[in-house]
């Protein structure tokens, strides 16, 4: 519980030695990461490439997509948990209505690979905003 270590991206080489303690995950960060914050950039970058390619391939490319995952990591009956996985996306897409972009949003979350990773063990969700 107080032990830390490092963590790298060894395929890509794009991170080396990230610190990363059980602080981190279930207190303040202090300049470390966790898993969970790892989980949240992994589903936020699928979300996001997902989206665009479903804005792309319907004919409404997007001209800027924001993207923010949250995952939810808690007590639940004495054993720690991921239980949630809130993606928040805002865009610019000329072309398509507020509507289009919350089902485009929907779509992305259930097609995209993180997120079938975690269908059935963890809740799903997204909010659209459209700029």
């Amino acid at each position: 519980m107080e032990g830390n270590g490092v963590v790298s991206a060894s395929t890509s080489g794009t991170f080396n030695d990230l610190s990363v303690s059980w602080k981190a995950r279930t207190e303040e960060p202090g300049g470390s990461t966790s898993p969970e914050e790892l989980v949240a950039a992994a589903h936020a970058s699928c979300f996001s490439m997902a989206l665009s390619a479903g804005l792309s391939g319907g004919g409404t490319p997007p001209t800027k997509l924001e993207v923010d995952a949250t995952v939810t990591f808690v007590n639940v009956d004495g054993g720690w948990k991921v239980t949630s996985s809130a993606l928040k996306v805002s865009g610019n897409v000329p072309g398509l209505d507020a509507a289009g972009f919350q089902s485009a949003a929907e779509a992305a979350k259930d097609g995209c690979p993180i997120s079938q990773m975690m269908t059935g063990n963890v809740s799903l969700s997204v909010e659209a905003t459209l700029n």
